[in-house]
């Protein structure tokens, strides 16, 4: 019998998305107890590309291929209440190669991912001096720069296939 959401209170739905986060990285799937769309965006380039990924102390890079290029991974949730396309906090526009950038659906299926050489991401970022980041927005437009290169396909067809 499916669990009805609605039916539940506050607390209860807080205990559960405890518990989820603590099976997720049990299974390793999130490596942190935090939001886990960066764990689960991490797992998912690393897994369909074979890349390492860095040790949680890496600055700067979240992982590495077997030719030693680095990558960024960034991931934004698009859900009815936040269309927002703004990746989470880039601490340092130098130390990577790519941003490996995914936008989920609100269920957490791909709705595009792409590679993004750090050039594109150097000239499209923005500061954002109150967090010491920099902000990175991946529009739609990004498809279109040099360089760039959309992997919505091979990470669908990853996920998909890790579902069976």
């Amino acid at each position: 019998m499916p669990v009805v959401l609605s039916n539940m209170v506050e607390d209860d739905l807080l205990r559960l998305y405890g518990s989820l986060i603590d099976e997720l990285r049990r299974r390793e799937v999130v490596r942190t107890a935090n939001n886990p769309i960066a764990d689960v965006a991490e797992g998912l380039f690393c897994g369909a590309f074979g890349w390492t990924r860095a040790s949680k102390e890496a600055k700067s890079h979240d992982a590495f291929d077997a030719n030693g290029l680095k990558y960024e991974i960034k991931a934004r949730r698009i859900t009815p209440h936040s269309k927002s396309r703004q990746l989470s906090a880039i601490r340092s526009l130098e130390g990577f190669d790519f941003l490996a950038g995914v936008l989920f659906n609100g269920d957490f299926s791909i709705l595009r991912a792409a590679l993004v050489p750090a050039e594109v991401v150097k000239h499209g970022a923005t500061r954002a001096e109150h967090t010491n980041s920099w902000r990175f927005l991946l529009r739609d437009s990004v498809w279109r720069e040099p360089g760039v290169n959309d992997v919505t396909e091979k990470l669908t067809k990853y996920l998909e296939g890790k579902a069976t």
